[in-house]
């Protein structure tokens, strides 16, 4: 299975130019790995860049971000960790090879090259795969790296949009569930979190949701509970001996064969120790970057299985229409209002301020990103 505003102005154009745009865009990019917040302001010339687009190529499309998220994974790109890395290149113009931070994002079709089929002006698109860079305003890009957004109306907002790539699918073939089953997780509050509950909870399935304690705890279970949230527990909660007994209860005769980790540690290991006979523990993150030890017991005795999701291996071994597809399904939920957007901050991009309002806005909105405790998913949406 996979569990996987602002008005937007009307592009008035034929369905392709065959001459220069030269529109005026901006990108955070970056000449080196390192602390985000730290790269993202070393360079004076840089940190905002300003280009403008070139001439429209005949398979290339010209598109203009909406809004983008800041994801970990972003971070860890820039930190130079994570396994896909774009480019340094000067094809932005700039003085020396500089890559185009962000993964994540829903951009508006403006433009079109003559022999591109399949795409017109106002389309709402997505990155067909990582590293391709979105925290920028505008983009000209080969139209195979683009993904068309199916059935995308005022229904789905541009939160929606910008995290439908990442977040809200994680592949786990070869689980026979039925309705009423139940999954356990953690990092439920998290966007990826928020969006399996309110999966499960169309698809019948009932959540077992493990989150870090904090001072305003009883607010997030009153939350998490609104989007269909069955049991909610802390990483406290979980080590404990007497929440086995607690467990058995909840479950009341049925089968615990899906753990869903994305903290690692100690905590992804007592996710283990819950699932019953045959079951699949899938981790899709790392955020405590602690190691997690797999216990002898529920390997010898219970045949549960280890298991790994990342996104960008999905997309790559799946064809656009298999994609398409998939944010058919989740389109369709959004527009049924089974799937509400995730809990989020929004970081204005002015493309009338100042490069320092901007640069400040941008480097506190990564820093908040990668701390802790945030008030949501930082989300950069990109207005004149």
């Amino acid at each position: 299975m996979h569990l996987v505003v602002r008005p937007l102005s009307t592009v008035k154009s034929s369905l392709f130019y065959s001459t220069s745009s030269h529109v005026p865009a901006r990108a955070m990019v970056y000449a080196q790995y390192g602390k985000p917040s730290e790269v993202l302001s070393r360079m004076p010339l840089y940190r905002i860049h300003k280009h403008t687009l070139p001439d429209v190529k005949p398979q290339d499309v010209h598109i203009r971000f909406l809004a983008a998220p800041i994801n970990p994974a972003d971070c860890n790109q820039v930190e130079g960790v994570y396994p896909i890395k774009p480019p340094f290149n000067t094809s932005l113009g700039s003085d020396e090879p500089v890559a185009v931070g962000g993964n994540e994002g829903v951009a508006e079709v403006i433009a079109l090259g003559d022999q591109v089929k399949g795409f017109s002006v106002g389309d709402k698109v997505v990155m067909a795969q990582a590293g391709r860079g979105t925290w920028r305003s505008h983009a000209a890009l080969p139209a195979s790296e683009v993904q068309l957004l199916p059935g995308f109306n005022s229904q789905v907002s541009l939160v929606h949009a910008a995290t439908l790539t990442a977040h809200p699918h994680i592949n786990v073939d070869n689980v026979e569930h039925h309705i009423g089953d139940y999954v356990i997780q953690n990092g439920a509050n998290s966007a990826v979190g928020q969006f399996v509950i309110q999966i499960a909870h169309a698809w019948g399935l009932k959540t077992i949701n493990v989150v870090r304690d904090r001072p305003n705890l009883d607010e997030l279970k009153e939350y998490l509970t609104s989007l269909g949230a069955t049991h909610i527990l802390t990483e406290e909660e979980l080590s404990k001996r007497e929440t086995r007994s607690k467990l058995k209860g909840w479950l009341d005769g049925r089968k615990l064969r899906l753990a869903l980790n994305c903290v690692g540690g100690k905590n992804a290991t007592e996710l283990g120790r819950y699932l019953d006979h045959e079951g699949k523990h899938v981790t899709y993150g790392a955020m405590s970057k602690q190691p997690m030890a797999v216990p002898a017991a529920p390997l010898i005795f219970k045949d549960v299985s280890y298991h790994g999701f990342w996104v960008s291996r999905w997309t790559d071994t799946h064809s656009r229409q298999e994609r398409e597809a998939m944010f058919g399904d989740l389109i369709n939920l959004i527009k049924e209002g089974k799937l509400r957007e995730p809990v989020w901050e929004k970081v204005s991009w002015k493309l009338n301020a100042s490069e320092q309002e901007n640069e400040t806005a941008f480097k506190e909105a990564v820093n908040k990103g990668i701390t802790g405790f945030g008030k949501g998913k930082q989300i950069v949406f990109f207005e004149d």
